[in-house]
């Protein structure tokens, strides 16, 4: 890489695909007759076994490409799949191409690599055959896999009735060949492993032995709760080594500790590895060639309190390069380096940008139905159990159905080209796509229908995966029949469907931040710094939010110092308006028009904003249990750590100090974790520790959650002589008011020790309770303002845990910051900049364009009851006086079409556009006669 920022010319090398892009059609057929195949590819986490691949992902059009695995490239020998390609696209002259590429700023994102555990002979990995890597496991799981989505054990090809996970391989251990840090993701990737083994086998046993379990994400605890209450699953907590291999059935043979019945040793059908995440393995060459830093374990090291910053100018990093992390985190940590490569490079918006254009729209309305119907395979996701050839023929036999055709992937770009062509070709004025959900794909078909000049409403997609081979894998003749009644339902509503127009709104450029915290004030700043107005609402006197309560973080970073500084920067920013001390009154408007009014020592103030991110941070816990309130010596963490600030005389001459995690959390009242309390132990333990060495320190914990890199200062405190004892829910710490030997008053804290097998009692000068994060207490008052759904637990929800993890379902409004869910600084500030990069894509629109299929009101059939107002969620309906007196009067731009409006209204006065009563019974009635049905019903009211 050369040049500087805005102005860098970065050098490539492409690789040869051996195959010309441009004539390759993907039809597979190389792959089908490549004579190289690896039957244990899959332990590489190779989607396939042959020199051959076809290349997939969506919007990207199927092209093969060839390894170098290939006889040819590395022997000279067989050409097979030059002669067997009917479009003359493999191209074995090929040769490296050098590419140099013009841009402002760089975002690193390679990933991590996955653990190798046969590294260390100890694990068995590539010597006993029925030993699996969770990445092995993984493959063997999913449709595309060696065995077609089939459990098998490779050693006999029979299904595994008995199967152990380990936890923690190559992850917490400083052994030679190990990992010091946590991974962060193994142990719920694990309990989604067990979950798939049920499915894919109700009866088979699942154990899952563990040190920690780490489910500190959002809503990770009740999925763990979900998992462990499987039957014949068992969470066991033990270190465990592999003995062997029995030779007479080849299964593995484990060793581990119980607390009743000591070492035990037991046969498994299959063991998995849950190997951990490694740093990318050019790690070091991209640090050289982008002059960033690497901390000591080879991943980015970011800028204090800005993880997206390498340090470098212009580059940023997101993803798992900064350590290990999730996939939502990865995902809005992509939004974060984009809203911060958008601050950089604002001066160049919109110069490169082109407006798409598509063909006059031609109106079909009046004609006879012509109906396409296009049956993906999706590879083997639905091909491996569906007959797609025989549905296709089936579909060929439908009244309206002029012509179909089955596809490998409908979504990838030359297979959308190839529905754009048929409908030209065919004069097609209706198309049926019987493929996957409509969730994530709707739009992309719905765009390829405009590309044809058609009406995207004309579009209905049939759920052949999800809802038939997913949930029917096992039965494929029925899978078939099932999904041939989909696509007949889906034909008989496209018959019916009608053009709709969809709605171009003006944007307000202005944004809203509700939250003056670290969250809000960062998104506010981002937001601002790419040239928009922001207005900043603070319901407390002054910004910095719960984040004033702390001192500093577990790595010794100056947090008020780094508050002060973020609160000046968003005064000093001419395009942030601050309100403090500010109550919001109302909000209304939709995505790009909002209006809120607010009341704050300005007096009323009304403010019109295109989007509002939510960060109103959360809360803590008051405890009411182990004496707090009654004994001035019980602490929570947050007094603890300002007493330590202060240098309190008394915490200072205090001889024993004991923590109790999970307080207030973990139980029936709030069934999370609150993800930030073990660092926020720890970190106090080792103050304790530093500021007094020969005092005793005690961490009476459930689980240590210190993942990540965190778990370096777990283990530094334990190195300290931080004393962690392990307690139970079902036997929790007693603490008394009592007197030691010496007669000195003391708190007595009795609990069970697992290791020690009997009771203990531990004299404390000082007890300091973990209490829980708790979500704010104006969430539900916001959530009704703003339409921001709230979970199970309180906090706010996010669209979609993965592909929309910083947006509400309410267009415009977006979330960040502890409002969504319990996180550390740095999670805050990635989250932060993430919603203010999802909020720069609505602000730096002219227009939004509201859906089309919104409800509307029969004046006539309206009785004017009100019921659609109680049933809408989204303050769309509003009563109207006419003649015939109130009637029901819809917002087009409100409304998000979620129909229970419609479904309460008891005149049918009420229908919602592209989901009208008609559409839906000729659904039904498609599947099914009128008697077919009745029966059905009776059957069931008699049951």
């Amino acid at each position: 890489m050369e040049g500087s920022v805005g102005d860098f010319t970065i050098s490539l090398t492409k690789k040869p695909r051996y195959v010309v892009e441009d004539a390759c059609t993907g039809c597979t057929t190389c792959v089908e007759y490549c004579p190289v195949e690896y039957p244990d590819r899959f332990n590489q986490g190779i989607s396939d076994n042959k020199a051959v691949h076809i290349y997939f992902a969506q919007a990207i059009p199927l092209i093969a490409y060839i390894d170098e695995s290939c006889i040819y490239l590395k022997e000279k020998k067989c050409r097979i799949c030059e002669n067997v390609c009917q479009a003359n696209a493999i191209d074995f002259h090929q040769k490296p191409e050098k590419l140099q590429i013009k841009v402002g700023a760089v975002v690193l994102a390679p990933g991590y690599d996955v653990y190798d555990p046969a590294v260390k002979e100890e694990y068995g990995y590539g010597r006993i055959p029925n030993v699996v890597t969770s990445m092995d496991y993984e493959r063997l799981l999913c449709a595309t896999g060696p065995y077609d989505g089939e459990i098998l054990r490779s050693s006999d090809k029979t299904h595994p009735h008995n199967v152990a996970w380990i936890q923690c391989i190559g992850s917490r251990r400083v052994t030679e060949g190990d990992n010091p840090y946590c991974s962060s993701v193994c142990c719920t990737y694990t309990q989604k492993q067990v979950i798939l083994t049920k499915d894919h086998h109700a009866d088979a046993q699942c154990t899952v032995f563990h040190n920690d379990v780490r489910s500190y994400g959002k809503d990770f605890e009740r999925y763990y709760q979900n998992t462990a209450a499987l039957s014949d699953t068992r969470f066991i907590r033990s270190y465990v080594s592999i003995v062997g291999e029995n030779p007479d059935n080849h299964n593995v043979i484990l060793r581990y500790a119980t607390p009743d019945q000591g070492v035990k040793e037991e046969e498994f059908d299959l063991v998995v590895l849950s190997v951990g995440l490694n740093p990318p393995a050019d790690n070091e060459r991209l640090a050289e060639m982008f002059g960033l830093e690497l901390n000591q374990y080879g991943f980015c090291k970011g800028v204090p309190f800005n993880p997206m910053d390498t340090g470098a100018p212009g580059v940023y990093v997101s993803g798992a390069f900064q350590g290990p992390m999730d996939i939502p985190e990865s995902v809005f940590g992509a939004s974060a380096a984009g809203s911060q490569t958008g601050e950089l490079l604002d001066y160049r918006r919109d110069k490169l940008t082109r407006e798409r254009e598509y063909p006059e729209e031609k109106d079909v309305s009046g004609e006879e139905p012509r109906i396409g119907v296009f049956v993906c395979h999706c590879g083997a996701n639905i091909g491996r159990v569906v007959d797609v050839p025989a549905t296709v023929e089936f579909a060929k036999s439908l009244p309206n159905v002029v012509y179909a055709q089955e596809q490998l992937f409908s979504c990838a770009t030359n297979s959308a080209k190839e529905i754009t062509d048929m409908i030209q070709e065919k004069g097609l004025n209706r198309v049926v796509v019987a493929a996957c959900s409509p969730r994530t794909l709707e739009p992309l078909f719905r765009d390829t229908l405009r590309e044809a000049g058609l009406n995207q409403y004309y579009y209905d997609m049939a759920n052949i995966r999800e809802h038939c081979s997913w949930c029917h894998s096992k039965e494929k003749e029925q899978s078939t029949i099932k999904a041939q009644d989909i696509t007949r339902m889906s034909v008989a509503r496209a018959c019916l469907l009608g053009p709709l127009q969809e709605i171009d709104l003006p944007v307000n450029k202005a944004a809203l931040v509700v939250g003056g915290g670290i969250a809000g004030m960062t998104a506010a700043l981002s937001i601002a710094e790419q040239g928009h107005e922001v207005f900043l609402v603070e319901k407390a006197d002054e910004l910095g939010g719960l984040a004033r309560r702390i001192h500093d973080t577990l790595d010794g970073l100056d947090v008020p110092a780094f508050v002060d500084e973020l609160a000046e920067k968003v005064f000093k920013n001419p395009a942030v308006r601050v309100y403090t001390g500010a109550t919001i009154t109302e909000a209304t408007g939709y995505v790009g028009n909002f209006v809120t009014k607010l009341q704050s020592k300005r007096g009323e103030t009304e403010i019109k904003h295109g989007v509002t991110v939510v960060a109103t941070g959360s809360a803590v816990y008051e405890p009411s249990e182990y004496l707090y309130g009654q004994d001035e010596r019980v602490l929570t963490h947050l007094e603890l750590e300002e007493r330590l600030a202060e240098g309190d005389e008394g915490l200072a001459d205090s001889d024993s100090v004991a923590m109790i995690q999970c307080v207030g959390c973990r139980n029936e009242e709030h069934n999370y974790c609150s993800r930030i309390c073990c660092g926020e132990s720890v970190k106090n333990a080792i103050k304790l520790k530093e500021q007094k060495p020969e005092r005793d320190v005690f961490i009476l914990y459930r689980d240590m959650r210190t993942y990540g890199l965190m778990e370096d200062y777990y283990r530094q405190a334990s190195e300290m002589g931080v004393r962690f004892v392990r307690y139970e829910p079902e036997q929790p710490p007693q603490v008394e008011a009592a007197e030691s030997d010496e007669g000195k008053p003391v708190l007595r804290i009795s609990l069970p020790d697992y290791v020690l097998g009997d009771d203990i009692a531990i004299d404390a000068d000082y007890v300091t309770l973990a209490a829980a994060v708790v979500p704010g207490p104006d969430n539900v008052e916001i959530s009704g303002l703003f339409g921001a759904a709230l979970g199970e637990d309180g906090f706010f929800k996010e669209a979609h845990v993965k592909l929309r993890p910083v947006e509400f379902a309410t267009q415009g409004v977006y979330l960040c910051g502890a409002a969504h869910y319990p996180k550390h600084i740095p999670e805050t500030i990635n989250q932060a900049y993430g919603a203010a990069g999802r909020a720069l894509t609505m602000l730096s629109r002219d227009i939004v364009t509201v859906s089309g299929s919104v409800c509307e009101v029969k004046q006539d059939a309206c009785m004017g009851c009100k019921a659609c107002l109680e049933a809408c969620s989204y303050d769309a309906i509003q009563m109207r006086k006419t003649k015939g007196g109130p009637k029901a009067v819809v917002n087009p731009v409100l409304c998000k079409g979620d129909g229970l409006c419609n479904a309460c209204c008891p005149t049918g006065a009420i229908y919602l556009k592209h989901f009208t009563d008609e559409e839906l019974f000729s659904q039904i009635d498609a599947y099914a006669d009128q008697g077919d049905i009745l029966e059905q019903i009776d059957a069931a009211v008699n049951q």
